[in-house]
């Protein structure tokens, strides 16, 4: 969809959802559930809950979002895989879940792509390394030297995560033997370490660091985008490092249960791009340096773009014997 068709449905709401009731008389019946895989306040339910109200004006139907958290977003995950394909039941799935507890687990109740209708790309937020602003370590490079010759430990959210993955990807390519991994059981008890000096650092997503970040509490090493970020131009990527296998995100998308009938498939994928373009949207991902891709990559491309992810990230697992549980 090109740009100027964007902004037009934008100035003129009352469009879309006529366009949305066109075809087959969808949604005709209750509200539309949207599942948050994860606890209320994080990332996942935070843009869920921005696009619901945009999506309930465009499909003349009420959107109600419902948290269904548990075992790191594999029972949300699995409670929209066994849901009836009707158009009632959407999923903002999620990079942690589809590419990396796949890549991970030993068994998912779930196949990450064929128990499901991918429509789209939502957002998707880099990792980062982060050190206290008072740490030693200036640089990536004075970093890694540090674990070529003594430990260094860094958290994460808990083994088989994005995060645990990037470390181990950068121990390796970094050469840096003493590099130690500590798993926490989510991030904030890890930036608790962090801040008391149990590990000299983190990797984590950006998002819950951005103000940190910005009021000097936190210095950044490293991120895992491919280009540095407009938002915040002087972090500089693992890339332009000498890293360049470095580079991962955890996406959003927007899915379905396997066999969403083609008509409704067709019709919510065609509302994502001026999802993505509301105003309240825009603003509070560019907060969270959480962004869409532009454009955002919808069904085929988004599909490809998983199972790639899911290709590169099991085979890094299997390299370095990494089974989460």
């Amino acid at each position: 969809m090109h740009r100027r068709h964007l902004l037009a449905a934008l100035a003129a709401p009352a469009l879309l959802p006529r366009l949305a009731r066109a075809q087959n008389g969808w949604p005709g019946r209750g509200s539309i559930r949207l599942v948050a895989q994860f606890p209320p306040g994080g990332l996942v339910d935070t843009i869920a809950r921005l696009i619901a109200p945009p999506l309930a004006q465009a499909l003349g139907q009420t959107v109600v979002v419902e948290n269904k958290a548990g075992a790191g977003g594999v029972i949300g995950t699995d409670f929209v895989a066994k849901s009836p394909a009707d158009g009632y039941t959407f999923l903002v799935s999620h990079a942690s879940v589809h590419v990396f507890s796949t890549a991970t687990l030993p068994t998912l109740p779930f196949d990450p792509v064929a128990d499901f209708t991918h429509l789209g790309m939502l957002v998707e937020a880099p990792n980062v390394l982060l050190v206290k602003a008072n740490s030693p370590y200036k640089t990536l490079d004075q970093y890694l030297a540090a674990a070529r010759r003594v430990p260094v430990r860094y958290g994460s959210s808990g083994i088989g995560s994005a995060p645990h993955l990037l470390g181990v990807m950068l121990g390796a390519e970094g050469r840096a033997p003493s590099l130690e991994h500590v798993p926490y059981r989510g991030s904030a008890p890890a930036m608790q370490d962090l801040m008391a000096g149990t590990i000299e650092s983190l990797i984590d997503p950006i998002t819950t660091n951005v103000a940190m970040l910005k009021d000097g509490t936190l210095r950044c090493l490293g991120i895992s985008s491919p280009q540095r970020l407009a938002a915040m131009p002087d972090i500089p990527t693992f890339t332009e490092q000498g890293y360049g296998k470095l580079t991962s995100s955890q996406w959003l998308g927007l899915s379905a249960p396997k066999g969403l009938p083609a008509p409704i498939a067709e019709r919510v994928t065609a509302l994502i791009p001026p999802l993505l373009e509301t105003p309240v949207l825009r603003a509070r991902c560019e907060e969270l340096v959480t962004l869409p891709r532009n454009p955002p990559p919808l069904g085929a491309d988004f599909v490809a773009i998983m199972q790639e992810n899911i290709a590169t990230w099991t085979g890094i697992a299997r390299q370095f014997n990494i089974v989460a549980s």
